[in-house]
C-alpha cells in the first residue's frame, strides 16, 4: 500500500457519534439506515451489516465516523458518512472507544 503525507490524513473528518436509531431497509439484504448523533447534528448513514448485526444491538454504541465523504445514494436512502469498521475474517467489526466520550469529538 502507498504511504499517504500527513497532509492528505488531516483532510480526513472524523469523529465519535453514538447509534440513536437502526432499522432494515426492505429489499436491502445486508442494509440498514443508521441515525448517528454527534451532538451538534444527526446523520444518516447507509451500511451493508445487516447481515452480521440485528439492528436493535447497536443502539447506544458509539462509534467512528467519516464525516466528509461524498453522500452516496443506496436503494433511495442517501448516506452520510461512513461508519469506520474493522474487517476481520471478511465480517465487518465495529470498532468503538473504551471509555464514553462525547459526541462529536475527533478522532486523530
Amino acid at each position: 500500500m502507498e504511504n499517504i503525507k500527513y497532509s492528505d490524513f488531516q483532510k480526513l473528518d472524523i469523529k465519535i457519534g453514538t447509534i440513536i436509531s437502526a432499522e432494515k431497509i426492505e429489499n436491502g439484504d445486508k442494509l440498514l439506515k443508521i441515525i448517528v448523533d454527534f451532538g451538534e447534528e444527526q446523520r444518516q448513514i447507509m451500511s451493508g451489516i445487516a447481515e452480521w448485526y440485528d439492528q436493535k444491538n447497536l443502539i447506544g454504541l458509539q462509534v467512528p465516523v467519516l464525516i466528509n465523504l461524498e453522500p452516496k445514494t443506496f436503494r433511495g436512502h442517501e448516506s452520510f458518512g461512513m461508519i469506520l469498521m474493522a474487517d476481520s475474517d471478511e465480517k465487518p467489526v465495529l470498532i468503538h472507544p473504551s471509555i464514553k466520550v462525547n459526541n462529536g469529538e475527533v478522532v486523530r
